[in-house]
Formats: C-alpha cells, structure tokens, sequence
C-alpha cells in the first residue's frame, strides 16, 4: 500500500519562498499590495563590543551585544505603463523630510494565508533604479527599490 502522505506532519518540509506579498500604507492612509519577483535584504545583527577591565586576571576580552544593526531592504518588480507610485514616493523626500510608512513582507502558504511576517518600522526609499535597456534583449523591465528603515520586526503566524 502507497503513503498519500496523510499521516505526516506539516513540519516536515520547510515553506517555499516563491508565494509573498508585500503591503504598505498609501497616500490616503489605506493599505496598498504590490506584488514583487524578488525582495532581499531581511537581516539584523547585533555590533559587538569588545571589552576587557584592567583588573581582570585573565588576558582576553569578552564579547557583549551592541546597537542593532539591520540591512536596507531591496524589492525588485516588473515595469508597468503609467506605474510611478515608487518614483513618486521617492521624489517626496526633501532636506530631513521623508514620507515614512511601515511596510510589512509576508510568507503565505499554500491557501494564501500568511506564515511569516517581517515588518519594516518608519520604511523610506533611499533609491529607486529603473531597468537596463537593450534592443536585443527579450526578459521583462524591472524596476528595483531600495528602502531604508528603523527596525525589523518578525513575527510567526
């Protein structure tokens, strides 16, 4: 007799990072989706400090957690005709004033539902990069945008 599989955990296999979404606050304060072909960037780390007392016997350092570090976040999405809401929100930013917003990234599962949620505090665009162009290339224009921010938060679903 065959395993169907019915008997085995949902734990056994680790989720695939194909299925996301990503969510931020409009102009109007309503929730906007945009969907993505690549988000990178989803990291943090603690700076070490180094330290040792003059008075310690023993001649080594110890090694104690700093200020929280965390990455730029990178999204990348196809071109779309008449499509400039990254543009128009990166042409927002003037000397120390920026449109700030939190964006949230999130892992679904196989019904859509979300798994994973990585949440951006006070997200702003430091850059946006528009496609290359070739007359003889034949893939789709992408867009990239890269966006700094204040804190990372991951919550599990």
């Amino acid at each position: 007799m065959s395993d169907d599989g019915s008997k085995q955990s949902a734990n056994v296999w680790p989720m695939a990072k194909f299925y996301f979404e990503v969510k931020w606050a409009g102009g109007a304060g309503e929730g906007m989706v945009s969907s993505f072909q690549e988000v990178s960037g989803l990291d943090v780390e603690a700076q070490v400090i180094e330290y040792r007392a003059g008075d310690n016997k023993i001649f080594s350092t110890i090694k104690m957690p700093g200020i929280v570090k965390t990455s730029n976040v990178t999204l990348k999405k196809g071109i779309f005709a008449k499509d400039n809401k990254f543009y128009d929100w990166y042409s927002k930013i003037k000397l120390n004033t920026v449109a700030r917003t939190a964006v949230t990234i999130s892992l679904l599962d196989e019904t859509g539902s979300p798994t994973m949620v990585w949440t951006l505090a006070n997200a702003w665009p430091t850059k946006v990069t528009g496609t290359d162009l070739k007359s003889d290339g034949n893939e789709v224009a992408v867009e990239t945008i890269e966006l700094a921010h204040e804190g990372l938060a991951i919550v599990n679903k």
